[in-house]
């Protein structure tokens, strides 16, 4: 009798004890949204020129003295027809990734750039020797000149706009009579040279944007 009823017990318990099962859940994806592109790597590919062992430099050591405006200066290289370079400094700015400089319409550099575009920038900053390589183009919308005629007044020179050119009571010597032509320069390529340490030399690519002018 015990031995039935004690199994009777077991047998019951074990119907009515629920089982539990372990389970791992497998880890989620995080998703991504529809029709948005993968996240890519901010700033221009670099290359090191560097020949004695030195890391290539940062792209931000540049730009940080760009964006905060304190190049001494900016001399412009362009061709003349025959093929020769002209060289010139020009009043110029850093603005969102892109050099802004004015010039006159009949200067030699303006006719240079008028025939063909394609011109370096050198740029003297603290630590870092730059050349900027692109393509000039003119900007003549009313907004673009009204924004940059306030960056230029911001810095001293107090410029303002006049029809799709800039204007102002006096401009460098070598700008020629006003209205001065407003251009844009959006960077293809740049080469640092390291005048301080850390030192190094190092190619910068930057990914070219068709249609965008401003």
């Amino acid at each position: 009798m015990t031995t039935k009823g004690t199994s009777r017990k077991t047998a019951a318990k074990k119907a009515t004890t629920p089982k539990i099962v372990a389970s791992k859940a497998a880890p989620k994806r995080a998703a991504t949204p529809r029709g948005e592109a993968t996240p890519r790597r901010k700033g221009p590919t670099e290359k090191n020129l560097d020949i004695y062992g030195s890391a290539p430099l940062l792209w931000s050591r540049a730009l940080k003295q760009l964006e905060a405006g304190t190049a001494a200066s900016y001399w412009l290289a362009t061709t003349k027809p025959d093929g020769r370079p002209h060289v010139a400094a020009v009043g110029a700015l850093w603005v969102d990734g892109k050099i802004y400089f004015t010039s006159g319409t009949r200067t030699r550099k303006g006719r240079n750039l008028a025939a063909n575009p394609a011109c370096v920038f050198s740029v003297s900053l603290a630590g870092i020797d730059l050349v900027v390589e692109g393509s000039a183009v003119r900007i003549t919308d009313r907004p673009t000149l009204l924004r940059l005629a306030q960056r230029y007044a911001a810095q001293g020179w107090p410029a303002s706009v006049r029809g799709e050119a800039l204007t102002a009571k006096y401009s460098a010597p070598s700008a020629g009579p006003p209205p001065w032509n407003l251009y844009l320069v959006r960077p293809t390529t740049a080469f640092g040279v390291a005048t301080a340490e850390p030192w190094g030399a190092t190619r910068w690519q930057f990914e070219t944007r068709g249609g965008d002018q401003t």
